[in-house]
């Protein structure tokens, strides 16, 4: 590929009409002709793939004079799963399972956005419970916190700020606790289904969700403590990293860096989903369109989410949690086996012994899968990145044609040159570290 590195796109008269030739460049060609014509102070550096202040398997390559960065680019695609391409061999349901190992940080989001593009198609959102959309939204605001305390840890721990780090990280263990306790899984869940959830709330779910808002409450104002007016941490932050409101509207960018710049966007407010309209919450913004504007951003919203997680407990009552249609409607009184897997033995002795065409429709339904019909739909959530959204295709049958997934990270990590070029190399790694990019969801 480098020998054509730097051959031009050029076009060509054929029997069949012009054909247009366009050639990529290759890094190691660029780098190699930058180093050619490059002055003793003027070098390529590679932060990555495996450097840890990274935020997994991304490569920077940094083109510095002396200390300052005159030129960065993102390096991407060491960690494709190719998810996007195995949801169109797995059936409508079994998709939950890839998806929610995407942006790993948020599987709750990632499973949400198909499972709304799903209904959509299927013309089911308005018979989705209320108790299966607001149990959605409760774990979406655990799993918001849990995500933005893994960027403010492994942002401190960038910085040297060990203590931040030990406190993010005992925090989300916090998160990951309600998890297991709801899902069965830290992570991974594949608990939100098209239809509405897996099963429903296990007892004492809701105590536990009670004391989990009571010691957040709490531990939240240790940050403020330890790095709010901390002047060492603050001088580290400030200014570094800076997109303003245009530079982040032409970059796409969403999520706390578009609200650093001081624009209230947000979809759970400007296009609402899952009954988020019927919420009181607010959306925080800040002016300084810097790494520390980013930091106090998502402490706030942190504090947001505590507030909708409160509404929900208070909110929930006895109910379904998924469809009435059994013909899409996959069993959710699963119950714990004795290999440990959830199954729904009740469920199947009940059917096998009153109707053999219940029994039918629940085999052709767990082999082959519910049709979705022909169309396209796009569904949007308010990922604690930004917008995640999907597009989703379907033929007619029981797997999806085409999925596509519009993940923040990918988008965010466009802004790293505009933030990062003229500055030093030390602030790099703050900058990366306020787009708080996931690799598994940049590469799909």
């Amino acid at each position: 590929m480098s020998t054509h590195a730097t051959r031009p796109a050029g076009a060509r008269e054929t029997t069949e009409g012009t054909v247009y030739t366009v050639t990529g460049g290759d890094w190691d060609a660029l780098a190699q002709e930058v180093a050619d014509r490059a002055d003793d102070e003027r070098i390529i550096v590679n932060m990555g793939p495996q450097h840890p202040s990274t935020h997994g398997v991304l490569r920077l390559i940094l083109e510095i004079d002396g200390e300052t960065v005159t030129e960065a680019r993102a390096g991407i695609g060491y960690l494709h799963t190719g998810i996007e391409k195995n949801l169109e061999f797995r059936t409508w349901t079994q998709g939950t399972t890839f998806v929610t190992r995407m942006d790993y940080l948020t599987p709750f989001f990632n499973e949400t956005a198909y499972c709304l593009g799903v209904e959509k198609l299927l013309g089911i959102t308005e018979d989705v419970p209320d108790r299966a959309s607001l149990i959605r939204v409760l774990l979406m605001e655990v799993n918001r916190l849990s995500s933005h305390l893994v960027a403010i840890a492994t942002g401190g721990m960038e910085l040297g700020a060990t203590t931040v780090m030990i406190f993010g990280f005992r925090d989300r263990e916090l998160c990951l606790d309600i998890f297991e306790l709801i899902t069965g899984l830290r992570m991974n869940h594949a608990y939100i289904r098209p239809g509405g959830l897996a099963q429903d709330l296990p007892p004492g779910a809701v105590d536990a969700l009670r004391e989990f808002v009571r010691t957040m409450r709490k531990n939240l104002n240790e940050y403020d403590q330890l790095c709010t007016g901390n002047p060492v941490f603050k001088a580290r932050l400030k200014d570094i990293g800076y997109l303003d409101l245009a530079g982040a509207l032409a970059l796409g960018a969403t999520g706390p860096i578009l609200r650093s710049a001081g624009l209230p966007h947000d979809l759970r407010k400007s296009d609402p989903y899952c009954g988020y309209e019927t919420f009181d919450f607010e959306v925080p913004t800040t002016d300084t369109c810097d790494s520390f504007g980013r930091f106090l951003l998502r402490l706030e919203e942190m504090r947001q989410s505590l507030r909708i997680i409160e509404q929900c407990i208070d909110r929930l009552e006895p109910g379904p949690v998924m469809v009435a249609d059994k013909k899409i409607a996959w069993p959710a009184q699963l119950a714990l086996g004795p290999d440990g897997l959830g199954n729904s033995l009740d469920h199947i002795r009940t059917i096998m012994g009153t109707s053999m065409e219940a029994l039918i429709h629940h085999f052709k339904l767990v082999t082959e899968g519910f049709r979705v019909p022909a169309g396209q739909a796009y569904a949007a959530v308010e990922s604690p990145k930004g917008e995640l959204g999907v597009h989703l295709v379907s033929d007619g049958g029981t797997r999806p044609y085409r999925v596509h997934f519009r993940d923040p990270s990918f988008t965010n990590l466009q802004s790293m040159a505009a933030m990062c070029e003229g500055g030093m190399v030390a602030d790099v790694i703050v900058a990366v570290a306020s787009i708080d990019p996931v690799m598994g969801g940049v590469d799909r």
